[in-house]
C-alpha cells in the first residue's frame, strides 16, 4: 500500500480522515492527527473516507486514543473501515475502538 493520508478539522470537535491509513502513511497520520487532536477536549474522528487500512493504521488509532486520554480528553471514532475493524477484532481491540 502506498498512498496519501489526510486529516482535517471540519468543525469544532470533529475531524475527518481520508486516504490510506497503513504502514506507508502511519508516521505522517500519527503526527497530523496528534496536532489536531491536541486542540480538542472531546473529538469525533470520522473515518468514512479512509479507503484502506492495516495493522499499522489500527495502531495509529490506538495511539491517538492513548494520547488523548493522557491529556484528559477523549476520542470517538465513526465509520471505522471494515478491514481495520477485522484487524482490531482479532487483536482484541475492537471494544476499545468502538467505545463511546
Amino acid at each position: 500500500m502506498s498512498g496519501h493520508f489526510d486529516i482535517e478539522r471540519t468543525s469544532p470537535g470533529r475531524l475527518v480522515a481520508s486516504g490510506e491509513l497503513g504502514f506507508e502513511t502511519a508516521a505522517q497520520a500519527l503526527r497530523q492527527g496528534d496536532e489536531l487532536i491536541r486542540l480538542e477536549q472531546a473529538c469525533v474522528i470520522d473515518l468514512g473516507r479512509v479507503e484502506s487500512g492495516d495493522s499499522a493504521g489500527v495502531a495509529v488509532l490506538v495511539d491517538w486514543l492513548a494520547s488523548a486520554k493522557a491529556r484528559g480528553s477523549s476520542i470517538t471514532y465513526e465509520a471505522i473501515p471494515a478491514q481495520m475493524l477485522a484487524i482490531a477484532r482479532i487483536s482484541d481491540l475492537e471494544d476499545l475502538l468502538l467505545a463511546r
